[in-house]
C-alpha cells in the first residue's frame, strides 16, 4: 500500500487550499453560517463548476472525473481546513455513496450526472430521534402504493436536508431495509432546520407524510449498501478532521508566537512547547490514520470496515483533544464569538458525534477485526 501521496495530488492539494483561502475566508464563513440555508448555492455552482468537487469520485460514464478516495478526501481534508460552508459532504459523500452502492444502472445514469455537474444537491436521510447511527434505528415505513411507494415517519439530523434537490432515504419495507429517493419539494415532506451548536454544518428534521418516493436498487436489498456507505462517510469525515485539527493546531501555534508574557512570548515556555508537542501527535495520528483508511478505500482491503473505525475513533479524539489545547493556548479569548477558534472548537465537537463517537468505533473495530 502506497503512503505518500504523488506530486499530482500535492498539487492539487496546493490548489485547493489557495482558492479555499481565498474564498472561504473567516469572514465569509461567518456570512454563510447565520443563513437559512448555511452556504451560497450560486457561489457554491461556481466553485464546483471550477474544481469539480462533487464529480471527483463519480466514474466518468455517469459524468464525473472517475478518481479515488484519496482524491476525494484532499478535498475534504482541505475544506475541513478552511470550514468552507458548502453542501459537499452531504452530496458527494453520503449521497453518491448511496447512489452508487445500491443504485441499479438506469438509477445510475438518471441521478448522478446532476450531481456531477453541481445542479443536484443531495443528501442521505438515515437517523431517526432515537439518534442512532445505524441502521438498526430505523423506523420509518414504506408501503406500496400503485407503480411506486408512499413514505410515512421521519428522519433527523440530515445534513443539508432543509436544501436538499435530493432525499435518498432508508426505510423499512415487507422485505427489510430499502433506499429510496424523494424530491426535495415532494408533497407531504415538510423539512426543519435544527438548532445546532455548530452553525457551519446545517441539520434538518424530515417529516414524511404519504409522500412519494422511488425505489433506490433493490426492495429490500439495502443493508449492504448503506454499510459500505457508512464505511466511506466515515473515512471521509475522518480525514476531514484532520484538516479541521491542522488547522487549529497551526492557528494555535501562531498565536503562541505573538502573546507576550512576562516580556517573553509563550512559545518559549516549557509548558507551552510540550502542549505544542502533544497537539503535533495528535494531528499526525489523525492524518496517518485517515489517510491509510482513505488509501485502504481505493485498494479494496479486507479489513476497510474495521480500518474506517479505527481512523474515525482517532480522528474524534485527536481533533476534539486539538481543539481543547487550542482553546485553552488562546485563553479567555478563545471561546469569545469574536475570536475564530471557537468556529473550528464546534466544527471538532459536532464531527466527533457524527456518524458515532470515539467509543462507539473502538467497539464497532473490536467486532469487526474479530470477526
Amino acid at each position: 500500500m502506497k503512503f505518500s501521496f504523488s506530486s499530482e495530488q500535492e498539487e492539487f492539494r496546493t490548489n485547493l487550499r489557495r482558492l479555499f483561502a481565498e474564498r472561504s475566508p473567516t469572514k465569509e464563513v461567518r456570512r454563510l453560517m447565520e443563513t437559512e440555508a448555511g452556504y451560497d448555492r450560486e457561489a457554491w455552482r461556481k466553485l464546483n463548476a471550477e474544481l469539480g468537487l462533487t464529480a471527483i469520485r463519480i466514474p466518468e460514464a455517469y459524468g464525473g472525473q472517475g478518481f479515488g478516495f484519496g482524491e476525494l478526501c484532499i478535498v475534504l481534508e482541505e475544506m475541513g481546513r478552511a470550514l468552507v460552508c458548502a453542501p459537499c459532504f452531504s452530496t458527494a459523500v453520503l449521497a453518491t455513496g448511496a447512489i452508487l452502492n445500491a443504485g441499479k444502472e438506469a438509477e445510475k445514469q438518471a441521478l448522478l450526472p446532476g450531481i456531477a455537474s453541481g445542479d443536484t444537491i443531495a443528501t442521505l436521510a438515515w437517523v431517526e430521534d432515537n439518534g442512532r447511527w445505524d441502521a438498526a434505528g430505523t423506523a420509518l415505513v414504506a408501503t406500496r402504493s400503485g407503480d411506486g411507494y408512499t413514505l410515512d415517519g421521519h428522519k433527523s439530523f440530515v445534513l443539508d436536508g432543509h436544501t436538499a434537490d435530493l432525499i435518498v432515504v432508508l426505510a423499512r419495507t415487507a422485505k427489510g431495509l430499502s433506499l429510496f429517493t424523494v424530491a426535495g419539494e415532494a408533497a407531504g415532506l415538510s423539512r426543519r432546520a435544527l438548532k445546532t451548536m455548530d452553525w457551519t454544518r446545517k441539520l434538518a428534521r424530515l417529516e414524511f407524510k404519504s409522500v412519494a418516493a422511488n425505489l433506490l436498487g433493490d426492495e429490500g436489498g439495502a443493508a449492504g449498501p448503506f454499510a459500505r456507505t457508512m464505511i466511506e462517510a466515515a473515512i471521509c469525515l475522518a480525514n476531514e478532521m484532520a484538516g479541521v485539527a491542522e488547522r487549529l493546531r497551526e492557528d494555535a501555534l501562531a498565536y503562541a508566537k505573538l502573546r507576550v508574557q512576562f516580556g517573553r512570548a509563550i512559545a518559549s515556555f516549557q509548558s507551552m512547547k510540550h502542549k505544542q508537542a502533544d497537539m503535533l501527535v495528535d494531528v499526525e495520528l489523525a492524518k496517518s490514520a485517515a489517510y491509510y483508511a482513505a488509501a485502504a478505500l481505493d485498494e479494496g482491503d479486507n479489513d476497510v470496515d474495521a480500518v474506517a473505525s479505527l481512523a474515525k475513533a482517532q480522528a474524534s479524539e485527536s481533533c476534539l483533544q486539538t481543539a481543547i489545547h487550542a482553546i485553552q493556548i488562546h485563553g479567555g479569548i478563545g471561546f469569545t464569538w469574536d475570536n475564530d477558534t471557537h468556529l473550528w472548537f464546534k466544527r471538532a465537537k459536532s464531527s466527533e458525534m457524527m456518524l458515532g463517537d470515539a467509543h462507539h468505533h473502538r467497539e464497532l473495530m473490536m467486532q469487526r477485526w474479530v470477526a
